[in-house]
């Protein structure tokens, strides 16, 4: 073979190698391709949500109440001159005004305000004795704003069931009282209530001091008289979510003097600072306390008060408002077979700012499809059992003790929280109804989404087999 053949035969070999390398890549580049293009077709069709026919809702269930005018340009007035501290010399403090159309509203002798309605809260306990150790009675189905409230004054809470009409299971209370438990506190969540003859029956019967709990409650009266009236000591929230907006405050409201008396002390009155309170009790009584009364310094600014006076006012025309808007959309909810809207007792005077209601007939993978599609729709809404629930008692790890409340357990993993701005429209409310019995319907008729399973998985572990 010769040199010319050898060399003739590689470049032969090389030719044909090129020429496969290149069907190789080409062909490797078309089927990747292929499947690129598969891929992202099945992607798409999992990523692409279902497209949503029929009611939609385009608002923020969150929107608070705005401050009236008159707070707005009192806020105002505050700022440019500095007085915000309630006890500012030589001036006519916002907060005792706004203590004093407290009383005057709701018919408590007296009312000191506070930061926060959970620091109320905390201060009541103490004003009533409870110290450290202590059992306190409440209810298992509220806020973790008052079993911490229980906590910060070092005592362990004992939880109480709930009813299916969020309110205090009276025969889980008196079951649950033993000589250690000296005080209830009773929390109205979301303004329901609970048998109020028997709370009292009980609490007589065995030597119970009675604080309640009032945030959702300002404007409610049980046979005619605002809630908290016959209790020891009562708290009521300013929170942006509550009948008055200062964004954070609280109210605690007592006929007994030594309570007012040591109430103010708590909240940070010294020395003289007693007579800038329009509402007090006799000199003679907060004398005797005064020194053995801490500070903490939970006092409320005049500019929260400033927000919180003209409210005041307008509290009965929005409460009209509220219910009428609340009995609208509760006869829709509650004509569907999967919704259940507990009945307010023909002793209370409402106050619906907002509704809740239970699914019923719903396996647990349905009510987050439920929930799924609700958001879908445009209107999210909240299961009180979900993971991150400041409303689920699974959350408060800080209680020393272990909670057992199959009835509660139960409750919040059917129980839908939502809210009625005041601020919409009357036609929103229709739409809200709408959206609701959609994302019924929707359940009864598609399989369960991949987020509605994700959301299953969310509260998977506090959810029963329904």
């Amino acid at each position: 073979v010769t040199t010319d053949g050898i060399v003739a035969g590689r470049t032969e070999r090389m030719a044909r190698f090129q020429v496969l390398a290149m069907a190789t890549v080409a062909w490797t580049t078309s089927a990747m391709s292929a499947s690129i293009t598969g891929f992202e077709a099945a992607a798409s069709k999992l990523s692409t949500p279902p497209v949503v026919t029929g009611p939609t809702f385009n608002k923020k269930l969150s929107t608070p109440d705005g401050v009236p005018e008159a707070g707005q340009q009192r806020a105002l007035e505050l700022m440019r001159s500095g007085a915000l501290f309630r006890y500012t010399p030589g001036v006519l403090s916002e907060t005792s005004l706004a203590e004093e159309a407290i009383c005057d509203y709701s018919g408590f002798g007296y009312a000191v305000g506070f930061n926060s309605c959970g620091s109320a809260l905390f201060i009541a306990l103490k004003c009533v004795g409870v110290q450290p150790g202590d059992h306190v009675l409440a209810n298992a189905f509220s806020f973790t704003a008052v079993p911490s409230a229980i906590h910060h004054a070092g005592a362990i809470p004992v939880f109480v069931e709930s009813t299916n009409a969020y309110t205090m299971d009276m025969d889980d209370l008196e079951a649950k009282i033993t000589p250690a438990t000296k005080v209830l506190l009773l929390t109205h969540m979301r303004g329901k209530v609970t048998d109020m003859q028997r709370v009292y029956e009980i609490a007589e019967k065995h030597g119970l001091t009675v604080v309640e709990d009032c945030a959702h409650a300002l404007g409610i009266k049980w046979d005619d008289v605002q809630l908290g009236r016959s209790s020891r000591i009562a708290c009521f929230s300013t929170q942006s979510a509550k009948m008055i907006n200062s964004g954070e405050g609280g109210f605690l409201c007592t006929d007994d003097e030594e309570a007012a008396a040591r109430a103010i002390c708590y909240a940070g009155c010294y020395e003289k600072l007693i007579d800038d309170h329009v509402r007090a009790p006799p000199r003679a009584v907060f004398d005797a306390v005064k020194k053995e009364t801490p500070n903490y310094s939970l006092r409320m600014s005049d500019l929260t008060a400033c927000c919180v006076r003209p409210q005041i006012d307008t509290l009965e025309e929005r409460i009209k408002v509220y219910n009428t808007r609340y009995e609208k959309v509760t006869a829709r909810l509650a004509s569907c077979e999967n919704i259940e809207v507990p009945a307010i007792s023909e002793r209370v005077r409402p106050v619906c700012d907002s509704v809740q209601f239970n699914l019923q007939h719903f396996r647990p993978d349905q009510i987050a499809s439920f929930l799924d599609h609700t958001k879908r729709r445009g209107m999210p809404l909240s299961l009180f059992g979900s993971k991150d629930n400041a409303r689920n008692f699974r959350n408060w790890k800080y209680s020393p003790i272990a909670v057992d409340v199959p009835k509660t357990e139960q409750l919040i993993s059917v129980a839908v929280d939502m809210r009625l701005p005041l601020s919409f429209e009357d036609e929103d409310f229709d739409q809200m109804a709408d959206v609701v019995l959609a994302a019924i319907e929707d359940v009864h008729a598609e399989e369960p989404t991949a987020e509605g399973v994700a959301l299953a998985d969310e509260f998977a572990d506090i959810v029963p087999d329904v």
